[in-house]
């Protein structure tokens, strides 16, 4: 059963068709953009009514806010796309069994400079006071 959810409000995180990935790419990447801009930027293959309404779903899940521009519609991305993939990570932190062992089995497949810079920000976090 889908859960209800009211436009305008972001989803904790929402996972996005390919499509859909394209079109918040192109609002991460080149900012608040038009369907016909995203159409443009995507190479042109794609049908006016295909974008408008990817930004119809994209509405409805939270992820963009639409604002007029003159006769156009302007959408936004309503989250960085860091705090998107932030957020689908927390969300398969809480789909997981064993929230700890998942945790240690990430850090274990991650890169040396990848352990390295989160050693060095939860070190800066801990000097801080922030933990």
């Amino acid at each position: 059963m889908m859960r209800s959810h009211n436009a305008g409000e972001p989803h904790d995180a929402v996972r996005l068709g390919p499509l859909e990935a394209q079109v918040m790419d192109v609002l991460w990447t080149h900012g608040a953009s038009t369907v016909r801009e995203v159409i443009n930027t995507l190479g042109g293959t794609r049908a006016y009514t295909t974008i408008a309404t990817i930004f119809k779903h994209l509405d409805r899940k939270g992820l963009v806010q639409a604002s007029r521009s003159g006769r156009s519609v302007r959408y936004e991305a309503r989250m960085s796309r860091e705090q998107h993939t932030a957020a689908l990570m927390q969300r398969a932190l809480k789909a997981s069994g064993d929230r700890t062992a998942s945790i240690l089995h990430f850090v274990d497949s991650m890169t040396g400079e990848d352990r390295a810079l989160l050693h060095e920000y939860l070190r800066a976090r801990d000097e801080q006071g922030s933990l």
